[in-house]
């Protein structure tokens, strides 16, 4: 299924001051910068050991810019603009390019240094049987979804950056009659509780004890 399924990675540029803003408090704004670095250029590498099809990053800001510009990528990874709108709507137009190009997408981010080669593989195998496939956050968010169909719905009138978006994401998947499958539950780095989650190497990177 290889051919039929795109990845594609939503990525902000890791500028001081402007990623990770919820852990400045605890590991500073140089801390936050290098620790997005790290879980991007980790997605990036685990996305290409998968081997499960094209990879797409998917920008902001747009690919043009100086920043996207000055990260060398292989040639097996290409860049895209995530455009205007909220979160919904950047996903809707992505979605519908992908599955109108005849492909399966497979929606990341950068923010899940749990999220492995093997994971994403196993997700191309459960899009064999079903419409759709999910890995949730800890948090009530998803790390993963993965659609062979595009409908607006399932992006729209979703509280973003809450508790409630996985399950509000798998009722608006089951109305349309989809098929899903969840995978087990992982965790996002977004809080500064969520640090020790991350592996002993990152910490010393970002200059930080386990606690």
């Amino acid at each position: 299924m290889t051919d039929k399924v795109r990845l594609v990675i939503f990525a902000k540029y890791p500028k001081v001051g402007q990623v990770k803003t919820r852990l400045i408090p605890a590991i500073g704004a140089e801390g936050a910068v290098k620790l997005a670095n790290l879980m991007l250029r980790h997605t990036l590498d685990q996305a290409l050991q998968s081997q499960v099809g094209e990879i797409e990053l998917c920008v902001s800001p747009d690919s043009n810019s100086y920043e996207w510009q000055s990260i060398h990528l292989t040639q097996n990874i290409y860049l895209t603009d995530q455009g205007n709108g909220n979160l919904g709507q950047r996903l809707t137009r992505a979605a519908q390019r992908v599955v109108e190009e005849g492909k399966a997408v497979i929606f990341i981010g950068t923010d899940c240094p749990a999220l492995n080669a093997a994971m994403l593989k196993e997700v191309v195998i459960q899009l064999e049987k079903y419409d759709a496939v999910m890995i949730p956050a800890s948090d009530g968010g998803y790390v993963l979804l993965a659609l062979k169909h595009f409908d607006h719905s399932v992006f729209m009138d979703i509280q973003w950056s809450t508790s409630s978006v996985a399950s509000d994401s798998l009722t608006k998947i089951k109305a349309l009659g989809w098929s899903v499958t969840l995978l087990p539950v992982l965790h996002d780095i977004d809080e500064p509780e969520d640090l020790n989650k991350l592996p002993l190497e990152w910490l010393a990177k970002i200059s930080l004890r386990a606690n």
